[in-house]
C-alpha cells in the first residue's frame, strides 16, 4: 500500500502548500507547467511501452480496446459522473469552490490509465515507481489547482487512496494466476496509453484516453486463451 499512501500524501501536502502560500498564478506560468508535465508523461509512457515484446499484440490490444471503450463510451460516462457529483455537492445551485476542486481532482486523479497500471504493478510486483511518478505529477498539479479552486483539492486524497488501494489489494489476490509475460504486455500497453495523456497535456490532439482503458486487459485475455489452446 506504499504507492497509494505516497500518492495521497503528496496531494495533501502540495495542495495545502498551493492553497496557503500560492495565489493568483499567472496563466502563462500555469500553461508552461502543464506543458512540462505533458512532456514528462510522454517520456514515461513511451519508455514503458518499449518493454513490449509482442508488437502485433500491442496493436491488436489498442485497436480492440479502443473499439470496446468507444462502444461503451467510457469517457462520456466519466464526464457524466463528474457532472452528477458536482451538481450533487453544489446543493441549491450556489458556487462552491470546495465542491468544484474536490470533484474535478477526484475525477482527474482516479480515472487515468496511470492509476490502473501503477496500482497493478504495485500490487503484483511490488514496483511502486509508476505511482511515485504519479505522486509527483499529482503533487505539482495540486499546487496549481488548490491555488485556483480551493481546499476541496486536498480532500480528493481520500478517494485517491481508496481507489488505488482497492486495485492494489485486488491485484495482490490475482497475481499468482498471471505470468510475468502477461504482466509485461499489460504494462506496456498501459504505458502507451499513459503517453496519450501526455499528448493531451501538450494540447497537440485531444484523445479520449479513458476509452482506451479496456486495451490494458486484452493481452490478459489473449494470452490466457493462447495458453489454453497450446495445452490442448
Amino acid at each position: 500500500m506504499l504507492g497509494p499512501i505516497v500518492n495521497a500524501a503528496a496531494v495533501v501536502v502540495c495542495s495545502l502548500a498551493g492553497f496557503f502560500f500560492i495565489r493568483n498564478i499567472p496563466s502563462r506560468v500555469e500553461e508552461i507547467i502543464k506543458k512540462a508535465t505533458g512532456l514528462f508523461i510522454v517520456y514515461i509512457g513511451i519508455k514503458g511501452a518499449l518493454d513490449n515484446e509482442r508488437v502485433l499484440l500491442m496493436l491488436l490490444s489498442l485497436m480492440m480496446g479502443a473499439v470496446i471503450g468507444e462502444l461503451i463510451n467510457i469517457d462520456s460516462l466519466i464526464n457524466r459522473l463528474g457532472a452528477w457529483a458536482e451538481k450533487l455537492l453544489n446543493v441549491g445551485g450556489g458556487e462552491k469552490p470546495f465542491a468544484r476542486g474536490f470533484v474535478s481532482c477526484t475525477i482527474l486523479y482516479c480515472t487515468g490509465s496511470m492509476v490502473i497500471i501503477g496500482s497493478l504493478q504495485s500490487g503484483m510486483t511490488g514496483d511502486h515507481s509508476m505511482l511515485f511518478i504519479k505522486s509527483i505529477l499529482d503533487g505539482v498539479t495540486s499546487i496549481v489547482f488548490a491555488a485556483t479552486m480551493g481546499i476541496g483539492v486536498t480532500f480528493s486524497a481520500i478517494p485517491i487512496f481508496v481507489c488505488q488501494g482497492g486495485i492494489v489489494m485486488l491485484s495482490g489476490v490475482v497475481k499468482d494466476y498471471l505470468s510475468p509475460e502477461i504482466i509485461l504486455e499489460m504494462s506496456a500497453v498501459g504505458s502507451l496509453i499513459v503517453a496519450a495523456i501526455g499528448f493531451n497535456f501538450l494540447g497537440i490532439k485531444e484523445i479520449k484516453v479513458a476509452n482506451f482503458i479496456p486495451a490494458v486487459f486484452i493481452p490478459l485475455v489473449y494470452m490466457l486463451i493462447e495458453g489454453f489452446v497450446l495445452q490442448v
